[in-house]
């Protein structure tokens, strides 16, 4: 009888166990899935109000780690389990983790100063932690930038936070600076004429550029040829620039800087 007994208790306890186990696998696949069907439609909803795309990624990720986190308690109570027990275990253990990864919540927390104060977005050509390029995508621990010659780098949120942030695209335009070594028989008031009527000709200019007078050196003047432009159109401008420079001392008959710095090695 007591055999009998036991074995009747050890059954439906098995089968309790199983149905409850079935139950919390249903709940978290079903609960993944609405996690991702929420997660989907919030940032749809973003895109479709034009929100910035590295605050729609931020608060995308907050919302499924909170709902995440909701589900798997969820679970836990559906076990009998005492959650506030739970949390306090997870606490504890966030204290263990943020010793050890002080530098990784360093990154976080960076990470979130500059979506509060937004010195840059994805898309803006800039130059942070030491690395030029535009900004690919802005992440919880690391901003990832695609540099000039097409290299994928991640820099850590803290580093770029800790130094010089500069935004090319925060201005309608930026200045591209030239300087050009001309020979010492050269009337500057001429080269400076010429050097602005050239310059003028080049395709994307925003503004008038300045040429001026820098220096008188041994060598000759040194002019300085500064015309403005796009941030788009900053190395078209910069190349179009060195090649108005040459072209009219070309023209002129003087010796092109290059030349003159050559002559004078010599």
């Amino acid at each position: 009888m007591e055999f009998t007994t036991l074995q009747h208790f050890i059954s439906d306890t098995l089968i309790n166990l199983l149905i409850k186990i079935a139950a919390a696998l249903a709940f978290w696949v079903i609960g993944r899935w609405l996690i991702a069907r929420v997660s989907d439609l919030v940032h749809a909803g973003m895109s479709r109000n034009h929100v910035d795309p590295t605050l729609t990624k931020y608060l995308g990720s907050i919302v499924t780690v909170a709902l995440n986190i909701a589900l798997v308690l969820g679970i836990l109570g559906y076990f009998g389990i005492q959650t506030t027990s739970f949390a306090a275990l997870i606490a504890g253990a966030g204290v263990a983790i943020g010793a050890a990864w002080s530098g990784l919540l360093g990154n976080f927390a960076a990470g979130a100063f500059m979506l509060v104060l937004r010195p840059f977005k994805v898309g803006d050509f800039v130059s942070i932690g030491g690395i030029t390029g535009t900004v690919k995508e802005l992440g919880l621990f690391g901003t990832t930038i695609v540099t000039p010659d097409n290299v994928l780098t991640l820099v850590g949120n803290n580093k770029i936070f800790g130094d010089t942030i500069q935004n090319f695209n925060a201005l309608p335009y930026r200045r591209v600076d030239r300087l050009a070594q001309l020979a010492g028989g050269v009337d500057p008031l001429d080269a400076i004429a010429r050097l602005k009527a050239a310059v003028a000709k080049i395709p994307n200019i925003a503004r008038e550029a300045d040429v001026v007078l820098i220096d008188l050196k041994a060598e000759g003047p040194l002019i300085a040829v500064r015309p403005y432009t796009a941030n788009e159109h900053y190395w078209q401008v910069w190349c179009d620039t060195n090649l108005a420079i040459v072209k009219v001392c070309a023209e002129a008959g003087w010796p092109t800087p290059g030349l003159l710095q050559y002559e004078k090695q010599l």
